[in-house]
């Protein structure tokens, strides 16, 4: 089944958060072009993580967001690597008042050159950037928990 039949066959409301995701992507990559010393506020408190549980009824909402981040990071016409990613999910998981935790970190790579990668936690899930996350040496932390 070719992908344009098999997004018109999804349930309505996942084509909704496709779409969703695609935005927030976007306004991710315009912070990203932003000093990141002005965008930190917006990400959480520094240093801090969130809880490492999560409520039962949120598991399935932070499985799907995780899931429409995956897919629509693959047709924009913009990077949308891994801390585009990461905040995209962030502020979907905002907008339905479930915390999480976004984490940086740094390592050297085989050339001996600096690299950067960042990823995304809420409860016990790693939602975005877990599976070379081990790689890296964690160098900054911000804990979103919504309405604070």
């Amino acid at each position: 089944m070719s992908r344009f039949r098999k997004f018109l066959a999804s349930d309505r409301a996942f084509k909704l958060m496709l779409l969703e995701a695609f935005f927030y992507l976007g306004w991710a990559r315009i912070l990203k072009a932003i000093p990141f010393a002005k965008v930190a506020p917006s990400l959480g408190s520094s240093m801090k993580e969130t809880s490492f549980t999560t409520a039962p009824e949120d598991e399935e909402i932070i499985h799907k967001i995780g899931r429409s981040i995956r897919i629509m990071s693959r047709y924009t016409l913009w990077e949308s690597k891994c801390l585009v990613m990461a905040i995209a999910c962030m502020k979907m998981l905002e907008k339905r008042r479930v915390e999480s935790t976004l984490y940086l970190g740094t390592m050297k790579n085989d050339n001996g050159k600096l690299s950067a990668h960042a990823w995304l936690r809420t409860g016990p899930y790693y939602v975005t950037g877990a599976e070379i996350m081990n790689r890296y040496t964690v160098v900054g932390v911000f804990g979103k928990v919504p309405g604070r």
